[in-house]
């Protein structure tokens, strides 16, 4: 079973045997658990105390990344570049499962500490007891939601096998569905998961921006929103779908721009460790 990282929920397990899915989706919820618990919590509560105009700063910082990820997504979809193959990681051995663990919580870390600065925003206003309290619920509610919806991605080939087999026509015909289907839903879960990055990380530095001073784009969204919502009947969908979509184009515009850069930079730094190579 293979799951595209670009889907909405994280997807670390590429290629690995049956057997191995579930043991190593564990392995990488219990580091993201700690991520949230042990570090992003912590430092989430002390600058919400001490500096909370640095929480809506690294809000935005993770909306950006966000709109890169999003970005270079769609950038590697239409560049045409040739598909890498990648092999199973216990296809090589057991070093190799582990630094893929290892990265997916790398990766997890960042994806956590945004939902974690969402979440602290949202209960910025409370206590800090209270707000200790509710980011420890949401970082464990969050994990177990994520990665048990992972867990039961990666095996639903393995539940469609069972009931192909199983002899019952209606079990069959159900089985092969689920077989068959579940490329399609990978797929479509890239689709949307990719849009998702954009769309929230436009969403988000548009709204960071407002709340460190700079109005005029957020100002300009609800301008157009309320121009959409005005009109009768569909107002109300046609405002949502303007205000989606203008937070999807500055979302596409910051994820190209930071796209460019991160090729220039690599580009520069390649061209300084050329020369020492020879």
């Amino acid at each position: 079973m293979v799951i595209d990282d670009t889907a909405v929920t994280p997807a670390y397990v590429q290629g690995l045997a049956a057997e191995r899915e579930l043991p190593i989706i564990k392995r990488i919820a219990k580091g993201s658990l700690k991520n949230k618990l042990l570090f992003i919590l912590p430092a989430a509560l002390l600058l919400s105390e001490f500096a909370p105009v640095l929480v809506e700063i690294i809000l935005m910082v993770g909306g950006a990344y966000l709109c890169f990820e999003g970005a270079e997504k769609i950038h590697h979809r239409f560049s045409h570049h040739a598909p890498v193959a990648d092999l199973p990681a216990v296809a090589i051995d057991a070093a190799h499962e582990e630094k893929t663990i290892k990265s997916a919580i790398r990766t997890d870390f960042i994806l956590s500490g945004e939902i974690m600065v969402i979440a602290l925003k949202e209960v910025i206003d409370e206590g800090f007891v209270s707000r200790a309290v509710i980011m420890m619920v949401v970082a464990v509610l969050i994990t177990v939601v994520v990665y048990g919806l992972v867990a039961l991605i990666v095996k639903m080939d393995d539940v469609g096998l069972r009931l192909a087999s199983s002899g019952r026509s209606s079990s069959v015909r159900v089985g092969r569905g689920l077989v068959a289907g579940m490329p399609k839903l990978l797929a479509a879960l890239s689709v949307v998961g990719t849009a998702a990055m954009v769309w929230v990380g436009g969403h988000i530095l548009v709204a960071g921006a407002d709340e460190l001073g700079w109005h005029g784009p957020y100002d300009l969204i609800h301008w157009l929103e309320k121009l959409a919502h005005d009109i009768a009947g569909v107002g109300g969908m046609l405002g949502w779908l303007v205000n989606t979509a203008a937070s999807a184009v500055v979302g596409l515009v910051v994820g190209f721009a930071v796209v460019a850069v991160v090729a220039v930079v690599s580009r520069l730094s390649s061209r300084k460790v050329a020369p020492a190579s020879h």
